[in-house]
């Protein structure tokens, strides 16, 4: 059986054919257990996973979305003054109860315009996550105290 191990990495990448265990004369990983998981459903799994069932860059698109995301604090969205650097306008919107309409909103804008606008726009796409990231804040599935914040009052 052919298999490759990264000593970087716990995950081993297995032929996605063989689901047979490895014979007692067979290698074992460094960490020397014998049972080994194997490929389900002839995917292969690859290093690059976090989560093994994953087989559409989800871990990749995750790490493009927490970039887009970050970025957007050090943008022209955010006040100019020391006081006021850490305040978006989305934050005054909250303060009125107009946050959730307003994502709600912008999930439709960028989502329609994808593809007309600028072709097939990933910034569109990353917009669409980010907004829809907001509106399960601002709806209440998560709050500021879960990133040990207090809420604006």
């Amino acid at each position: 059986m052919q298999d490759d191990y990264n000593s970087t990495s716990d995950t081993i990448i297995m032929n996605p054919i063989d689901f047979t265990k490895p014979s007692e004369n067979e290698s074992m990983p460094p960490w020397g257990h014998s049972d080994l998981e194997y490929v389900i459903n002839n995917t292969k799994m690859t290093e690059q996973s976090k989560n093994h069932l994953w087989k559409y860059n989800e871990d990749k698109i995750l790490k493009d979305i927490q970039d887009y995301v970050t970025s957007t604090y050090g943008s022209h969205y955010c006040g100019h003054q020391p006081a006021h650097k850490n305040i978006q306008t989305i934050d005054l919107m909250a303060a009125k109860e107009l946050a959730s309409g307003f994502c709600q909103a912008n999930i439709i804008k960028y989502g329609s315009r994808y593809g007309d606008k600028d072709g097939r726009s990933k910034r569109d796409l990353m917009k669409v996550i980010h907004y829809a990231m907001l509106l399960l804040h601002f709806d209440g599935h998560y709050t500021r105290k879960d990133n040990g914040l207090s809420e604006f009052r």
